[in-house]
């Protein structure tokens, strides 16, 4: 358990990333797939109802034994809460209402936030932007781990621990990459979440806040759904630097792990990303795939090629310019 790591540098390449030139080509041969960007009608009703179960279980928790509490909190609320956390990835990509009505996606997404129990929904917004347009940006895309992550989370032991605190990692990573100003969504989205989480307070007791907390820290923690978060990107084979995963977890998770299908056209809801690979399968089934999340973070964890570093990372011109 104290061997390093074998990577000790990001993989950096001099090309764009793949899905810009893959989107142009399946556009030009399938127009048809631009019928698939359109609103998910089901979303906010999906996330009505994962709000509501996690209230229904804020109720039910009051009056457990801690064991019992966080025992429920892993196994339950940890599932609903991580699903909640990809309902506002689709949101913030304008899924629920389209892009005529962003504010109502921005507020959806801060109705989803609630049982998060930290204010996240407006902050992930502004950053996933970059995500995408900037895929392993230096500088610009906060999904890629720091320097300091790379050389320090390197052996087993410490990248367990590195999977078990990714929830500190992904809300304090960009204020160290790529610190942005405070925008008014974010102070509102804030003082929303202080007020249901006073709310919740003051009708239940300290174990529902408890409840919801240790659900997000769980849940988006070690936890086989969060196996998600290094199936994305990291680098399981040279040259590939965005993988799919088609298993049942897709269920729970609005189709986050069609990821490769997600970056070539992030305007198609999850609800439709399964009908891209049958439109264009040409263009995804020779491409490598994840077939177990848990699989995944066993490989990352054991395996000395894998680790922080491995991640793909490109210069842009725009951080040359500071922007």
């Amino acid at each position: 358990m104290g061997n390093s790591a074998g990577r000790s540098d990001f993989e950096w390449v001099y090309t764009d990333q793949p899905h810009t030139q893959r989107r142009k080509e399946i556009l030009a041969k399938y127009p048809a797939i631009k019928a698939l960007m359109r609103p998910d009608p089901s979303l906010k009703w999906t996330v009505l109802a994962l709000v509501l179960a996690q209230l229904l279980a804020c109720w039910l928790v009051r009056g457990l034994a801690w064991r019992w509490l966080l025992f429920w909190a892993y196994t339950l609320g940890g599932c609903v809460n991580h699903s909640l956390t990809l309902a506002i990835h689709d949101i913030s990509h304008n899924a629920a209402f389209g892009t005529a009505c962003a504010a109502r996606n921005r507020w959806l997404a801060v109705f989803a936030n609630l049982p998060v129990g930290v204010p996240y929904a407006a902050s992930f917004k502004k950053y996933h932007v970059d995500h995408h347009r900037y895929l392993g940006g230096d500088g610009l895309d906060v999904d890629v781990p720091t320097r300091l992550e790379g050389w320090f989370f390197c052996t087993p032991a410490r990248k367990l621990l590195w999977l078990v605190l990714q929830p500190f990692f992904y809300s304090l990573r960009p204020l160290c990459v790529h610190p942005r100003a405070v925008t008014r969504m974010e102070v509102l989205n804030a003082l929303v979440q202080l007020a249901a989480d006073v709310a919740i307070f003051a009708l239940w007791g300290l174990k529902p806040v408890v409840y919801l907390l240790a659900s997000s820290f769980l849940g988006l923690g070690l936890h086989p759904i969060s196996g998600h978060f290094v199936a994305e990107h990291y680098m399981f084979l040279k040259g590939h630097e965005t993988y799919s995963y088609y298993g049942p977890l897709n269920w729970i998770t609005f189709n986050v792990g069609y990821h490769v299908e997600h970056h070539d056209f992030p305007s198609i809801p999850g609800c439709n990303l399964p009908l891209v690979r049958k439109i264009a399968p040409e263009y995804y089934d020779h491409l490598p795939q994840h077939y177990s999340w848990v699989r995944v973070l066993w490989d990352f964890v054991f395996q000395d090629s894998l680790g922080p570093y491995a991640r793909v990372k490109r210069v842009y011109r725009l951080a040359k310019d500071g922007l």
